[in-house]
């Protein structure tokens, strides 16, 4: 037996049962802060919604159409279009275990209700940090940073105002459907179900760590602090979502209680920077393709420049959002059996005994068999 397969049976034996166990604590932890902190304030609890509606609509939606993806071609690579039928059940009795199943919606669920907590502590931020903000002393710190200079300038004339800010706002609003998308895609077609666990930990600590952030050190950012200087911006996305934003920031100012405007203006740290960097650290420490590797990362470098570039987030802000990024990708990596520094156990794991990741479910005697 070899010293790597002898590794990685030790470090299977000793990985948790369940992997969701930290996930499960918190979010029920954030969950139940989350409403106390509503209620106490007499504000009721909002389930922010996107483009494509509420949370807990567009979260199973895209599991179904993720599971979609993954069980049609292998039915028909199994058994050809006109016997789909016989495919499909031939996969789900094969390939998709209850367990398989309860992972998915375990980790789904972890992710939603820590994103809920997390949007409705930062609604009631201004109930009670009411007055306390740090922007003055944030933007004498990113003048002191860039030599005496707004960073804003200095990037507004490095890279100019009009292509440039398409593009970056762009990358910036990319970051609603990429992140979802990529915790299905890590939940869904992925058997590992350990690795599925790691990064819905890994997200779910970062929506956590990232609102105790916000109670530490209010901001509001740049572009609410010194709109002037980003008025040689031209419109953008962005823009809109700024103004939308501070919209809203001034509707629940002006009646808490009442308003059914969710607000949502924070600055320090940068849950942009934290998740994105998590992300591509997370694609690194899981030995991925080198092409989504680099993807990862180039997104993550985009994405730090286009919040400084925009006004979102001073320096310092991206800065804690990469360790934020940092520690929950670790500390996730402890907690569901991967090792809190070993950065090469998955790619390990399946080069030794690729056996020992599945989701233990029976698998189909054929050599046709679909990796999903």
């Amino acid at each position: 037996m070899s010293t790597m397969q002898t590794q990685v049976e030790q470090r299977q034996n000793t990985a948790s049962p369940w992997p969701y166990t930290l996930a499960v604590s918190v979010s029920i932890l954030v969950g139940a802060i989350a409403v106390v902190a509503s209620v106490s304030a007499g504000i009721p609890l909002k389930d922010p919604e996107g483009f494509l509606g509420p949370a807990w609509v567009r979260l199973p939606l895209l599991a179904l159409l993720l599971f979609a993806i993954g069980l049609l071609p292998a039915a028909v690579r199994r058994s050809g279009w006109r016997n789909l039928g016989s495919g499909v059940r031939d996969v789900l009795r094969h390939e998709w275990s209850v367990r398989r199943v309860l992972y998915i919606a375990t980790g789904l669920g972890t992710f939603y209700v820590c994103y809920v907590g997390y949007r409705n502590l930062k609604n009631v931020l201004p109930v009670y940090r009411d007055g306390v903000l740090f922007d003055r002393e944030l933007l004498q710190l990113d003048r002191w940073i860039f030599g005496g200079v707004d960073p804003a300038r200095v990037l507004h004339d490095i890279f100019g105002v009009e292509l440039t800010a398409q593009v970056l706002s762009f990358i910036y609003m990319a970051y609603l459907p990429l992140i979802p998308l990529t915790l299905g895609i890590f939940l869904v077609l992925n058997r590992n179900l350990a690795v599925g666990a790691w990064y819905a930990t890994t997200l779910s600590l970062n929506w956590v760590i990232g609102t105790l952030s916000y109670y530490l050190l209010p901001a509001l950012g740049p572009i609410y602090a010194r709109p002037d200087l980003y008025d040689s911006l031209p419109e953008t996305r962005v823009a809109e979502l700024q103004e939308s934003l501070l919209s809203n920031r001034l509707r629940f100012l002006s009646s808490p209680e009442t308003s059914e405007a969710i607000h949502g203006v924070a600055a320090f740290a940068s849950l942009h920077v934290s998740i994105t960097f998590a992300a591509a650290y997370f694609m690194h420490r899981t030995g991925q393709h080198l092409g989504v590797r680099i993807f990862a990362w180039a997104f993550f470098g985009l994405t730090v420049l286009s919040t400084l570039y925009f006004g979102w987030h001073y320096v310092v802000d991206d800065i804690v959002g990469i360790v934020i990024g940092y520690l929950a990708v670790a500390i996730a990596a402890a907690a569901t059996g991967h090792g809190f520094f070993n950065s090469h156990g998955i790619v390990a794991a399946v080069l030794a005994r690729p056996e020992l990741i599945e989701d233990g479910s029976p698998r189909m005697k054929d050599t046709r068999e679909d990796p999903v």
